[in-house]
């Protein structure tokens, strides 16, 4: 499946059982939420997706699953975050083997690498396979900057075709459209940025409380894209307040309790996370309670662009 890099793509969180299982019915219920909403991809294995506490096994049956769920509706993604570059080729031929349409790649764990060996590192995985691959760009929470500089080089590998722009410049995503125009696609990679970013040329939005609130999150998309920008702003302002869960240490407990609010999750984490206790948890579900109950009524944002 070719991919688009465009629209809502959700960095789905993982489901786990009491027994510390993999919970795949919930799993099943939020995909389909998900897809119900109108979301334009699935992306799996992400810091929401606890991917670090994972086993191997569990990241293939998650993808096996997802790709079933889907059943062509929209590419699903897998997350690579490795150690080293060996590893990270063979979680590339995994994910093809188990269906996966494309990749979103980290740069190398724990290891700093300086600019040539993270160079090195993405183009010796993207010519190791033909999967289409999102670069994520974050060096506030993983240290490491792909540079406008460096991509000049990432592009000569045809599959290397998106970035998930997490840098928290919002400048950046200009200097990237005129260094490249439409050659890399570039999706906000943070919630409290997404609606700015796409007001400033975004082709996406890599979202973490649309796994909580999935047609909220692509009504925004949909409005803004349909140039409807003050129905976008209203629900963006009704929403930021949740957004703000997922710029947090704690964002995957803080996720997962507005899952279970909406009705699309558990609270389970996996160890060492623990659920949030105390006033912690009160703050946080005080947060959440207020936005369910002030949900805003959403206009047909499936059909915005032939409204405008």
């Amino acid at each position: 499946m070719n991919i688009n890099w465009s629209g809502v793509m959700p960095a789905v969180t993982t489901k786990f059982t009491d027994q510390d299982e993999l919970d795949l019915n919930m799993f099943e219920v939020n995909i389909n939420a998900q897809l119900d909403a109108g979301v334009h991809g699935i992306i799996l294995g992400g810091t929401l997706g606890e991917a670090s506490t994972l086993l191997d096994s569990e990241k293939r049956t998650l993808v096996r699953e997802a790709v079933r769920i889907v059943n062509g509706a929209v590419p699903v993604i897998i997350n690579i975050a490795e150690q080293t570059t060996k590893a990270a080729i063979e979680a590339a031929r995994i994910g093809k083997e188990d269906g996966a349409s494309g990749l979103m790649m980290l740069p190398p764990m724990r290891y700093k690498a300086d600019d040539r060996e993270t160079i090195t590192y993405f183009k010796a995985v993207a010519n190791s396979t033909d999967l289409p691959i999102m670069v994520y760009n974050n060096p506030v929470d993983y240290g490491i900057e792909v540079t406008i500089d460096m991509f000049e080089e990432l592009i000569e590998c045809p599959n290397i075709q998106a970035v998930k722009e997490s840098t928290r410049d919002l400048s950046n995503l200009t200097r990237l459209k005129n260094r490249f125009g439409d050659r890399i696609k570039i999706l906000s990679g943070v919630d409290t940025l997404a609606l700015e970013s796409l007001f400033m040329g975004a082709d996406g939005w890599v979202a973490g409380l649309v796994c909580a609130f999935p047609k909220e999150t692509v009504a925004i998309y949909e409005l803004a894209k349909a140039g409807r920008s003050d129905e976008a702003l209203a629900i963006y302002r009704w929403f930021l307040p949740l957004l703000e869960l997922d710029i947090n240490t704690k964002l995957v407990q803080n996720i997962k309790l507005a899952e279970v609010a909406t009705g699309i999750g558990t609270e389970n984490v996996r160890a060492p996370r623990l659920p949030l206790i105390g006033d912690e948890r009160t703050n946080v579900l005080n947060i959440i309670n207020h936005g369910v109950a002030t949900r805003p009524q959403l206009p047909d944002y499936k059909n915005a662009a032939v409204e405008a």
